[in-house]
């Protein structure tokens, strides 16, 4: 073949070769083959997969094909790639997260809580008794000057939590507890019982706990009515301190049922009654007064509430106001009252009360037999009291947590067909009973008369018939708060206001 024939035919095949059709022009791929060959991916341009790693040593080993790294077109990742996927771009450091799960496993992070104890020496010493022979082996001096900053309810309580505290402090602090100067501690002890005894309720006169004969069956009843909780053999006998509220003239509240109800509330069910059970709805056939009682759970304390109702005549004279406010038997309010109604205003303001009440409309008949003249407004009397600016506000005694509110309201009577609706005077009662540990409590001592207690500087603005009547959704209208002894005259029934 001549030279130039030659070149022609190396050109023609390199240019065919290039073109990728073959190493012969006749030869030519199909119209789906070249576009097999252009669609297919690039090799290059796939992501680098990395496969699971076994670790021995200072070595890496693919566990999958006993390779490194494993990719189409059998090609390693760059070394740009590979720092970039294991250095933290916020702080530059590389990167091992297989490395940081296996050191998250061997410090024991994702252990479960019941390996704790082994993992832990202190708590296997505290399953083994250590921290018993720890406290056995404190000098009795140490223990001198622990106690020494303890009440005497505190060491006894200690003392009263295991054994080896018993034996370390001895019977001593109970021993102390016996005597009857230390009477105020040895309830404190006492009390701080009552969540581990739901069968029992404990008895001041006492200082016992007794058992509860009637367990979730207890209801109030009236004073006169008989019926015991518990068996107790100093039942009758008088107290120095007073375990009974006085509700009104013929019921009364026992400090036991406070009891009751504020440990269900603490605790459970089982250790009492529900406050719900402890109202009650009842009228007094002596005086007419009709009473209603009840009582709500908040922060710890019982609130009271008495609304108290009787029918009243208008134009009564004073000897008349005190026919239907007083009782004969004692002279005491028919309606529910604190131990301090006789130190303020209070009687005053239901006789200026009283006497807001219009006369009833007469009828034209009516009128025109006393006379001639003729007066409309006798004839369209207005239903609606109003009472003044001294009779209207709402009163708190200083001495006690208790607040009053006086009102006429026209009410049905149902009893009195001719005349079915008539005026009537309310008195309502707000009182703070305390948290029930103890009938020394504040709250309930004061409300007897037992002890001091300033009602505006413990209660503060917010009123007790505030927080009582919003439990309900009831806003009462609002009321300017004054003190029921303006004067803070304390003469008691030395005092003549009062009657």
């Amino acid at each position: 073949m001549p030279a130039a024939s030659q070149e022609h035919y190396i050109a023609t095949r390199t240019a065919n070769y290039n073109l990728g059709m073959g190493e012969d022009s006749s030869n030519k791929p199909s119209l789906k083959t070249r576009l097999a060959r252009i669609l297919k991916p690039n090799p290059s341009s796939q992501r680098v997969s990395k496969k699971p790693v076994e670790r021995t040593g200072n070595e890496t080993r693919n566990i999958s094909t006993g390779g490194n790294y494993q990719n189409q077109g059998n090609r390693r990742p760059s070394p740009e790639s590979e720092y970039s996927s294991h250095v933290d771009i916020q702080t530059g450091e590389r990167r091992d997260d297989t490395e940081l799960l296996h050191s998250l496993a061997d410090h024991g992070f994702f252990s479960s809580l019941t390996s704790e104890p082994e993992s832990n020496p202190r708590w296997r010493g505290a399953d083994s008794g250590a921290g018993d022979q720890l406290i056995a082996s404190l000098p009795n001096d140490i223990w001198e000057v622990i106690t020494g900053y303890l009440s005497l309810a505190d060491v006894a309580s200690l003392a009263f939590s295991c054994k080896t505290l018993r034996y370390q402090l001895g019977p001593e602090p109970w021993k102390t507890l016996q005597d009857p100067d230390n009477r105020a501690s040895k309830i404190d002890f006492l009390v701080s019982l009552d969540s581990s005894l739901p069968n029992h309720i404990f008895c001041y006169p006492c200082l016992i706990y007794h058992h509860r004969t009637r367990k979730g069956q207890e209801r109030l009843k009236a004073s006169l009515a008989l019926a015991p909780i518990f068996d107790c053999p100093n039942a009758l006998e008088p107290t120095t301190v007073l375990l009974r509220l006085r509700l009104t003239s013929d019921h009364t509240l026992p400090f036991t049922f406070v009891q009751l109800a504020l440990r269900a509330c603490h605790y459970s069910p089982d250790h009492g009654i529900s406050v719900e059970s402890l109202a009650r709805h009842w009228k007094s056939h002596d005086s007419g007064w009709s009473h209603e009682t009840s009582y709500y759970y908040n922060k710890g304390h019982l609130l009271l509430r008495v609304v108290s109702k009787s029918f009243a005549s208008a134009g009564l004279p004073p000897s008349g106001m005190r026919h239907l406010l007083y009782s004969r038997e004692d002279y005491t309010p028919y309606f529910s009252v604190c131990a301090h109604w006789r130190d303020g205003e209070l009687m005053n303001l239901c006789k200026c009360a009283l006497s807001h009440i219009p006369k009833p409309k007469e009828k034209l008949t009516q009128q025109l037999r006393k006379g001639p003249q003729f007066q409309a407004s006798f004839h369209n009397a207005n239903p609606i009291v109003s009472l003044c600016r001294e009779c209207r506000p709402m009163r708190r005694c200083p001495d006690c947590p208790t607040e009053y509110l006086i009102d006429i309201k026209l009410a049905e009577d149902r009893n009195d067909p001719s005349d079915r609706f008539k005026q009537a005077i309310l008195v309502t009662r707000w009182s703070d009973l305390g948290d029930g540990s103890t009938p020394l409590s504040p709250e309930w001592a004061s409300c007897n008369g037992c002890a001091e207690f300033d009602s505006f500087a413990a209660i503060g603005r917010r009123t007790i018939s505030g927080i009582f009547e919003s439990q309900s959704g009831v806003a009462i209208p609002g009321q300017r708060m004054l003190s029921l002894n303006p004067n803070n005259k304390r003469l008691g029934e030395e005092g003549h206001n009062w009657y």
